[in-house]
């Protein structure tokens, strides 16, 4: 059973951290790829890619190079990758990035519809970390996590802040949007033990019951 955290309001205003600008390839088709997303995976249909972020998804690449993510998230369209092609073929990707040195690298405007999570896309901030169950997030990626999710949590209404592992957490409840319960896939980044850590440093306490 996984605890969360329940975020208080106010939140002070938070200084925004170091980010380096590395766009993925944003065009037409991406942009109808992520509309058809929207409505046929989350049931909503919308007139723009827009959306407002409740919930910031913490992940690890299992490629070890900031490079390589760039090039893997990139495509417009999935390469490979056959289980994730059947719901659509839009590639994954996510709005940051984080080094293993602790820098902040940025893909997608915070507020852009990105592929990353099972039925919270339509919602969520997604954040990837260079890592792996071999490789563990670094100190200075906690850091850098802290920095990044006190600032987004200061602009946004967010109200969870959650380890990818946890996603299926919120099944049955008001926030899951996925129209085929089949579609499920197993996570186990970025850990316990690095998400315990980041609640810390947020401030995060009180363990909460989804509604």
């Amino acid at each position: 059973m996984f605890l969360l955290y329940v975020i208080s309001w106010p939140i002070q205003a938070q200084e925004r951290p170091e980010i380096v600008q590395r766009p993925v390839t944003w065009n037409a088709k991406r942009e109808q790829l992520s509309l058809e997303y929207l409505k046929s995976r989350h049931g909503i249909k919308r007139p723009s890619v827009e959306i407002v972020p409740k919930i910031v998804v913490v992940h690890w690449t299992d490629v070890l190079s900031v490079h390589k993510t760039f090039r893997t998230f990139d495509p417009v369209e999935l390469p490979g990758r056959p289980n994730l092609q059947k719901a659509s073929s839009l590639n994954v990707s996510a709005q940051f990035v984080i080094g293993r040195d602790g820098t902040i690298f940025q893909l997608l405007p915070e507020t852009t519809f990105a592929r990353h999570t099972i039925g919270l896309n339509y919602c969520a901030i997604g954040i990837e970390n260079i890592g792996s169950a071999r490789y563990p997030l670094t100190d200075a990626q906690l850091l850098a996590n802290t920095a990044l999710v006190k600032y987004l949590m200061a602009k946004y209404p967010i109200e969870y802040v959650i380890g990818h592992h946890e996603y299926q957490t919120f099944k049955g409840t008001k926030w899951w949007k996925e129209t085929d319960p089949d579609y499920i896939t197993q996570k186990s980044d970025p850990g316990d033990v690095f998400m315990h850590q980041l609640r810390l440093n947020l401030g995060l306490t009180g363990s909460l019951v989804l509604n």
